[in-house]
């Protein structure tokens, strides 16, 4: 009776928490087949622990409970930052000490694979320090210089840090004149294929589910440039890729999107303009208009940025050495060459 009569006492005394697991994949933290969880139930034995979906109930005495929420907490951190969680991680959280990714240095984001991403040159370091310093940012330079890859890395940084809500990337959609007719289904299925560059990269950074749920609750919205008009862009990273194809009232329109705790970053490839001939881009014109205005920054990428195959930085070359026009060849003492009328 006594026994019975102290196990009733000791439930009475312990207390039950439901902990909510936001901002990450909870599949991150749990580990491939539940192995984070599990060890971490192996380092609280005086805790009952069980996880469904996102969230993580506990019952036990206060003081354990305690620590439990505080390191809990901490592999959260952990996750969001790195994208990771091993059970090595674990354990030296839970024992307080460094996990050994600390003080890498320059990193703007990890990878879903827990990769550092950095600028990864000194044009690319510039257009991070430029983010830091300018609310709205022009980077323009050749294919795979990374201007749009660094740009959604700078995003997607801010939205982790809480420093935004939301991130909104748009293109504009020229290759089809904009009549997006011909392409089968709906109208996100149509707008889609001139999307993708941006998808893969926010792939490359946010977890698939995390990503999926992001999207579906508009935190991270994707969209064409024509969407924009009549929006203001507050509290948000915008992004407008392949500026170099918006005409002058397109870019005006964007520009003029502008909110309050906002930031715009313009990429563009001058080399790769798909409007027509008689239409000027507005990448151009918005650059000599804006080049000299406070706040503003441009910066200028090269081929020696290119982080891509080494045979691209060949293809930008060649295709500059084509645009050059070589000098006709000179004839001596007016020789008529053949073929040529008297």
């Amino acid at each position: 009776m006594y026994q019975k009569r102290q196990k009733y006492t000791q439930e009475l005394l312990m207390i039950e928490k439901h902990i909510v697991i936001e901002d990450i994949d909870p599949v991150v933290l749990y580990g491939v087949n539940n192995c984070n969880l599990q060890l971490v139930k192996a380092l609280y034995p005086k805790l009952r622990i069980a996880a469904r979906g996102n969230v993580i109930h506990v019952m036990g005495d206060e003081l354990q409970m305690s620590a439990f929420e505080e390191n809990i907490e901490k592999l959260q951190k952990h996750c969001l930052t790195y994208n990771s969680l091993s059970e090595e991680d674990v354990i030296q959280i839970t024992k307080g000490e460094k996990t050994g990714r600390e003080g890498v240095e320059g990193v703007i984001v990890y990878s879903v694979t827990g990769k550092p991403i950095t600028a990864r040159s000194e044009n690319q370091q510039r257009l991070v320090e430029a983010y830091g310093q300018s609310d709205l940012i022009f980077a323009v330079g050749p294919a795979g210089s990374g201007k749009t890859y660094t740009s959604i890395a700078l995003a997607v940084r801010a939205l982790k840090n809480k420093e935004i809500r939301k991130i909104i990337l748009s293109r504009p959609a020229v290759e089809a004149g904009e009549k997006l007719g011909f392409l089968p289904g709906d109208m996100k299925e149509k707008i889609d294929p001139y999307l993708q560059p941006l998808y893969d990269a926010l792939e490359d950074m946010i977890p698939a589910q995390k990503l999926r749920e992001m999207m579906e609750q508009d935190i991270i919205q994707i969209a064409p440039l024509a969407f924009m008009r009549g929006r203001t862009l507050n509290d948000a990273v915008v992004i407008l890729d392949e500026a170099q194809n918006t005409t002058s009232a397109q870019i005006k329109m964007f520009l003029t999107r502008m909110g309050m705790n906002s930031k715009m970053i313009v990429t563009g490839d001058m080399t790769q303009i798909d409007l027509p001939h008689n239409v000027r881009s507005g990448l151009t014109e918005a650059l000599e208009i804006l080049h000299d205005i406070p706040g503003i920054a441009i910066i200028h990428l090269n081929k020696k940025d290119i982080v891509r195959h080494r045979l691209v930085t060949r293809i930008v070359e060649a295709y500059e050495k084509s645009l050059t026009p070589s000098p006709s060849p000179r004839r001596e003492g007016g020789e008529q060459s053949k073929g040529e009328l008297k």
